[in-house]
């Protein structure tokens, strides 16, 4: 009997200990969307959680610190600043006016981010001749070893 009995106690402290892990681990990774202006509304524990903002950099804010980059996101007449603390580098379609999505914590004076991801250039829009409907001119065959994009004028790089 007395080993049936340590057999439970570990095992309840095993499943307690992975229950306690599978809590921390799911609220510490859950992030909250919010917009420049929500911040000023939000109450003082949703003002402590991990979260996304999203916004243009303002142009000529990008500026590279030890160990950091800063910059400014505007949205809707807001401005946020931003130091990106992260060890990943910074997408190529990072630059002054692309739209960027942050993902840190607020303090009392910037938004620490840990994480940017930039849209892509609006180079990759569709021209406003080709709106639905509008009559299309005949593309060339693409030559052997060419893509069909590539035809196109249009390049495999991702943004």
């Amino acid at each position: 009997m007395r080993a049936q009995k340590k057999f439970l106690v570990g095992s309840a402290i095993i499943v307690v200990t992975l229950s306690a892990l599978a809590y921390v681990g799911y609220t510490q990774s859950k992030t909250y969307y919010h917009t420049i202006s929500e911040l000023s509304t939000l109450p003082g524990p949703e003002l402590r959680q991990r979260m996304r903002v999203s916004g243009n950099v303002r142009a000529g804010s990008i500026s590279h610190r030890d160990g950091r980059v800063d910059f400014v996101l505007e949205e809707q007449g807001q401005a946020l600043p931003v130091s990106y603390v992260g060890t990943d580098p910074l997408p190529d379609t990072f630059k002054d006016g692309a739209q960027a999505l942050v993902e840190g914590r607020l303090e009392p004076d910037r938004f620490i981010a840990e994480q940017v991801q930039a849209k892509c250039a609006s180079k990759y829009e569709a021209s406003p001749n080709s709106a639905p409907g509008a009559p299309t001119q005949p593309q060339p065959n693409p030559t052997p070893g060419q893509s069909k994009n590539e035809s196109r004028g249009w390049s495999a790089e991702k943004g």
